[in-house]
């Protein structure tokens, strides 16, 4: 994604700002999550035991889909001129939508909703995330992420 200015950034509040590459949950990924965080839950590691529920196989742990915001982020947004560093700072809100069954495949959708001066040389910025399951008509998640960035 290309360069603008702080100027040009903060004109696109309440504009959609940017979508990331779609990333690929398969079942490799969710076992390697699994074995970091140390939730096994067979909904989660095991493809037998899952096909008996609701979901009728594996689904990703909402951590997992939470997690890849930091990649969607920094595919899917534009860079702004003379940024120094910029870093995860939370969310208002998170709200897990819909599960994400193993093979699927899932993007971000940025809308920039406030940018807020900190003062000099720091902003807080405020977006709106919606994580798509790609062909799902309901999203995996929606959030409101929170971000410094502060310039040279």
């Amino acid at each position: 994604m290309s360069e603008i200015t702080l100027d040009a950034y903060k004109a696109m509040a309440g504009q959609e700002v940017g979508v990331s590459r779609w990333f690929e949950i398969g079942q490799d990924r969710i076992d390697k999550f699994a074995d970091v965080t140390e939730d096994h839950q067979f909904i989660h590691v095991d493809p037998e035991r899952a096909k008996a529920t609701p979901f009728g196989g594996t689904v990703a742990h909402g951590f997992l889909t939470l997690s890849l915001l930091a990649p969607m982020m920094f595919d899917g947004q534009p860079r702004i001129a003379g940024t120094q560093m910029a870093v995860n700072y939370g969310f208002d809100r998170v709200r897990m939508m819909s599960p994400v069954r193993a093979g699927s495949r899932v993007r971000g959708r940025f809308v920039l909703t406030e940018v807020v001066d900190r003062g000099p040389g720091e902003i807080l910025i405020k977006s709106q995330v919606t994580v798509e399951i790609e062909g799902a008509e309901k999203p995996a998640l929606i959030a409101e992420s929170l971000g410094l960035t502060r310039f040279a």
